[in-house]
């Protein structure tokens, strides 16, 4: 038969045909369902293994990091370089400190004491030690450090027979920062340096004459201090000059005065009354300037009597 005179049996055939598919694609997309959880495990195995697998490295590199740097503190501590004088006894280090001493070596010589001062802690050579230690300092111009052992010193032992040493030696560190009593020598004055440092020195010396009057470092002490008055009185007198010279006639008073109340009877004195007296003038404070002339007068007079 021909196609289209098949009738009922060609239209039943075609619905069975059509009606086996609907079934096969029901079982296969349950297949592909179960293959879809399956993939979608196996992904989040693999995903969880190689995160596992990054965590290991990331963990073993920390590891040969912390091992590394572990290491290298520990060959640093190896190399510290040992104590040379670890060994020896107080008397030796003693002498060889002594021995950098007069070589001149005083940073040598100040690390030296400063081991010795620890070493024999609590008897004579120690403090022996301390007080050595601040002189290399001060030698090797270490100001600030010579003053603070100086100052340790005087705490610790007041009652040592070398405190006049130590107040003569305070004092001659901050004696015009290294420059010697005359001031000639170097052309420069020291009124033109540190105030405070040239205070405090005058300040050592005056303890160390009021207490041990006596002492073979007072003599010296005393010419000493009696350059730093002189030469604070002269500093005054710079600046009470300067305020003059630049018409400042007010400071100039207020300079001049301070001069003259703060170190009577200086050779510096007697131009700080010239200075008083032409500011007045230029002032026109005739009355003070009348009262000054006499003062001025005086104070030549006597200084010319005491170098005659």
């Amino acid at each position: 038969r021909w196609p289209w005179n098949s009738g009922p049996t060609m239209m039943s055939r075609t619905s069975t045909a059509k009606a086996l598919p609907a079934s096969c694609k029901l079982e296969s997309s349950e297949r592909s369902s179960d293959s879809s959880k399956s993939e979608g495990l196996d992904i989040i195995n693999l995903l969880y293994f190689q995160g596992c697998q990054m965590l290991k490295i990331r963990l073993s590199v920390l590891a040969l990091t912390l091992v590394g740097f572990a290491a290298t503190i520990l060959s640093g501590c190896s190399s510290t370089p040992s104590d040379p004088t670890a060994a020896w006894a107080p008397e030796k280090i003693y002498s060889e400190a002594r021995d950098e001493v007069n070589a001149g070596a005083w940073d040598r010589a100040a690390m030296l004491f400063d081991k010795l001062e620890g070493r024999a802690a609590g008897t004579p050579l120690a403090q022996q030690a301390q007080i050595e230690k601040a002189y290399a300092q001060y030698r090797a111009s270490e100001k600030i450090q010579a003053v603070a052992t100086l100052d340790r010193f005087l705490k610790l032992h007041p009652a040592s027979p070398a405190v006049d040493y130590a107040l003569y030696l305070k004092g001659l560190v901050n004696f015009n920062d290294n420059l010697g009593l005359f001031s000639f020598i170097t052309k420069q004055d020291l009124s033109e340096r540190d105030q405070k440092a040239a205070k405090d020195s005058f300040e050592a010396f005056k303890e160390l004459i009021t207490r041990f009057p006596d002492s073979k470092y007072s003599p010296d002490a005393r010419q000493r201090m009696t350059y730093i008055v002189n030469s604070l009185a002269s500093y005054e007198v710079h600046v009470a000059r300067f305020y003059y010279n630049k018409g400042a006639y007010v400071a100039a008073v207020n300079r001049a005065q301070l001069a003259i109340t703060d170190y009577p009877g200086v050779p510096a004195i007697q131009e700080a009354l010239e200075i008083l007296i032409k500011s007045y003038d230029a002032l026109g404070m005739k009355n003070l300037k009348d009262d000054a002339q006499p003062v001025s007068y005086t104070h030549l007079r006597a200084h010319e009597t005491k170098a005659n």
